[in-house]
């Protein structure tokens, strides 16, 4: 049984920053990527960033510049920094990893949502 578990994202004024982390615990043979995902009201669940197992990232083209996700593979743990945050980052952001638990068996696997809220 693999679990993801997030800490982080809280209320912040706009222009401000917020650090969140996201640890994967349990039957975990290997992580592949690694990435954060946010969803707003009425709209669909958006990838905001993604990271490899040997560090190649991706950015959502809204947060390009702003953002910056990293990972600790000793620690299972991926961390997205979010600087100059505006009203439109407000969403629920949750982890996504893709989690071998075996040398042949893949799943993906999310942690639970956390909110940030970005006010104007």
């Amino acid at each position: 049984q693999v679990q993801l578990v997030v800490s982080g994202g809280g209320l912040v004024q706009a222009g401000g920053s917020l650090r969140m982390s996201c640890t994967a615990s349990g039957n975990i043979f290997s992580i592949n990527s690694m990435g954060w995902y946010r969803q707003a009201p009425g709209k669909q669940r958006e990838l905001v960033a993604s990271i490899t197992s040997g560090g190649s990232r991706k950015y959502a083209d809204s947060v390009k510049g702003r953002f910056t996700i990293s990972r600790d593979n000793a620690k299972n743990t991926v961390y997205l920094q979010m600087d100059s945050l505006k009203p439109e980052d407000t969403a629920v952001y949750y982890c996504n990893a893709a989690i071998q638990t075996s040398l042949l068996y893949e799943n993906n696997y999310w942690g639970q949502g956390t909110q940030v809220t970005v006010s104007s």
